[in-house]
């Protein structure tokens, strides 16, 4: 006789959980397509030609935006939130930073990857040794570089991605706005020396960025697999190949 009292789904047949299995594998593959389709619709995304050369302090001195691509075609920046005022940096932050995999496919498929925060490189710096990270990390402390992609909002306005009805709700969802700093993530593509804004995304849309195939899935080129459907000319190979 059961006397536990903690939620649990019901308890049914062999027979009967394989029929409500079945039907949610056809959903399961009804959301794949559609992410699918949706990957494809971001890969046809015009891109945007920056007017400002952004430049950050990095571990080797001033950084501009084009050499955080270190030569590649493709960069991949989170929006990490640390606000000049704090000692630490954002715990969601922390987290996600935490929970990525192993990024180094994205090298291998012409992309870079790169943590920037508005706080000094020297809190950067201390908080990066203390989480034993080795992600790239560069501070936009004189750049009007988190301004400008909407993840610093002095007067506390979100990007328009949040899409709140009004002030009070935006302080009632302040786990995503903390002294006017939000996390996001952005993608930049480069042709030669200039540099061309494709792509960003905030709040629950940065929450499964984890693994080296999600994040490519937002970059121009995808994960550069022929089951892809890509415009002409995309870099491509066999996905097993």
């Amino acid at each position: 006789m059961q006397s536990t009292t903690i939620a649990y789904p019901p308890v049914v047949s062999r027979e009967a959980w394989l029929r409500e299995r079945k039907a949610l594998l056809t959903e399961e593959k009804e959301l794949t397509k559609q992410r699918d389709r949706i990957n494809a619709q971001r890969r046809r995304l015009p891109m945007v030609r920056l007017d400002k050369d952004y430049v950050f302090d990095g571990p080797n001195g001033k950084t501009r935006l084009l050499d955080l691509f270190e030569g590649r075609h493709q960069l991949i920046v989170y929006h990490f939130m640390f606000d000049p005022a704090w000692e630490k940096g954002c715990m969601g932050c922390t987290g996600f930073v935490n929970a990525l995999g192993d990024l180094s496919m994205l090298g291998e498929r012409d992309t870079s990857f790169v943590l920037i925060s508005r706080a000094p490189l020297e809190k950067l710096e201390h908080y990066k040794a203390d989480q034993g990270w080795s992600l790239p990390w560069v501070s936009s402390f004189e750049s009007d570089f988190n301004y400008d992609f909407h993840v610093t909002q002095d007067k506390s306005v979100a990007p328009v991605e949040y899409n709140y009805r009004n002030e009070q709700e935006l302080k009632e969802r302040g786990s995503y706005f903390t002294q006017g700093e939000a996390h996001g993530m952005s993608v930049f593509f480069r042709m030669d020396n200039e540099v061309f804004h494709t792509y960003s995304t905030y709040g629950r849309g940065v929450e499964s960025l984890t693994d080296s195939y999600s994040l490519l899935d937002i970059t121009p080129y995808g994960r550069q697999e022929d089951f892809e459907d890509s415009p002409a000319g995309w870099p491509q190979k066999p996905t097993y190949g």
